[in-house]
């Protein structure tokens, strides 16, 4: 009886030395020639990435502003070519790009990388899924986690977030298996800001509405195209008031809503309209 085992672990241990064998071949054939030359490949690709992303947002601002979005989508997709030719390029420079030198390299060096970089290539994976289903985009206003801001520069690996502090968040794409992604605009220019009041119980509710209509209506970053509403809620403490609309432009929101917060604290002031006297709205709770 044949003894199949004992021929498939010969064969495997033959197919491993071969694939050996070709590894060493193919690193004694690297020069400081060719290290040199991915050098400067490597250095070309980052300027070139530079450039395109200085040379994308110069553009995005000097066209039509319902156009500066969706120029910014490009970004993504010009980074992801620039990394790709790069990548072509040094593993035909290194590897010769032949059948037998793929499968030789792919062989020995896809394990070790494979539990090495496991992160990093959930997120580069993540991000080309991203380019497709488009969770976010650039100029885009998201939160993910306890982090809220625009979306600065799509990456390979993530993204960067620029918050209401200024502060820059890089955030992995991989993000999206696991977290709900809030998005606010969805590539569109406008996004819907809400901005709360806060009244005792016997505040006339609908002089504080009409007061809130004519204060969105009348502010010059108000989007006169879309829908503005107030909804009155009762809490124990008081009754809370919102204010939904929408700026002309969503990087404009936090200067929005301090336009209309201090324009109707001053009209609520010349009505002397009651506010609560305990403030334990946790979560508007």
């Amino acid at each position: 009886m044949t003894n199949y085992p004992f021929i498939f672990a010969q064969s495997g241990d033959n197919a491993a030395k071969e694939t050996a064998e070709q590894t060493k071949q193919i690193i004694t054939e690297i020069t400081t020639w060719k290290i040199s030359q991915g050098l400067i490949v490597l250095a070309i690709s980052y300027i070139s990435i530079k450039v395109v992303d200085k040379l994308v947002i110069w553009v995005s601002e000097q066209v039509a502003k319902e156009w500066r979005l969706q120029v910014k989508q490009f970004l993504p997709f010009f980074r992801m070519m620039v990394l790709t030719i790069t990548v072509i390029f040094l593993m035909n420079l290194f590897l010769n790009l032949s059948r037998d030198n793929l499968v030789a390299v792919t062989g020995t060096v896809a394990v070790a990388l494979g539990f090495a970089f496991k992160d990093y290539a959930s997120s580069i994976i993540a991000g080309i899924i991203g380019l497709f289903e488009a969770p976010y985009r650039v100029g885009d206003r998201i939160q993910i986690e306890d982090f809220y801001g625009e979306v600065r520069s799509y990456g390979l690996r993530g993204i960067r977030l620029q918050t209401p502090e200024d502060n820059v968040v890089t955030i992995p794409h991989n993000k999206i298996w696991t977290n709900a992604v809030s998005n606010s605009n969805m590539g569109e220019l406008e996004a819907q800001v809400i901005t709360e009041f806060y009244f005792a119980h016997n505040v006339d509710s609908q002089l504080v509405t009409k007061i809130l209509y004519r204060v969105a209506y009348t502010s010059k970053y108000t989007y006169l195209k879309l829908p503005v509403l107030v909804i009155v809620e009762e809490k124990y403490w008081g009754t809370f008031f919102q204010l939904k609309s929408y700026p002309l432009d969503a990087r404009d929101e936090f200067i929005y809503k301090t336009d209309l917060t201090t324009r109707a604290k001053r009209v609520f002031a010349k009505h002397n309209l009651p506010y609560p006297r305990l403030m334990n709205m946790s979560e508007g709770g």
